[in-house]
């Protein structure tokens, strides 16, 4: 059986958000975004909110997180940015071109609590 007989899987940018939020998560000083209702702060917080578009077999990503204070901002999004491009890629086949990182709090290390999904 030949390749063109097998067919082909498409993998949806739904499924791509979530193993970038995932991945994002699995850099231990990093975290997802504080939630808030009406602009009031509520207790827990959401994982890393992720923007993915899928085109053909390239993807490129926003992730909106926290870091924990007082880690260096730079080295915890360049440790986001290689865990997202090694766990797309592993998990799906796709090259990840671009990760951009809005880092929108910085958190206390001892008090981040993580969300399990």
């Amino acid at each position: 059986m030949t390749a063109a007989e097998r067919g082909s899987t498409t993998i949806s940018e739904r499924a791509v958000a979530r193993i970038v939020a995932e991945a994002a998560g699995e850099v231990e000083e990093s975290g997802g975004v504080g939630r808030s209702v009406l602009g009031v702060p509520v207790p827990g917080r959401r994982p890393a909110r992720t923007e993915v578009r899928v085109n053909g077999d390239i993807v490129t990503a926003r992730v909106a997180m926290s870091v924990a204070y007082p880690m260096p901002v730079r080295e915890v999004a360049r440790q986001v940015r290689e865990s997202v491009r090694g766990r797309v890629a592993e998990l799906t086949g796709l090259t990840v071109r671009q990760v951009d990182i809005d880092v929108s709090e910085l958190g206390s290390a001892a008090s981040r609590e993580r969300t399990v999904l």
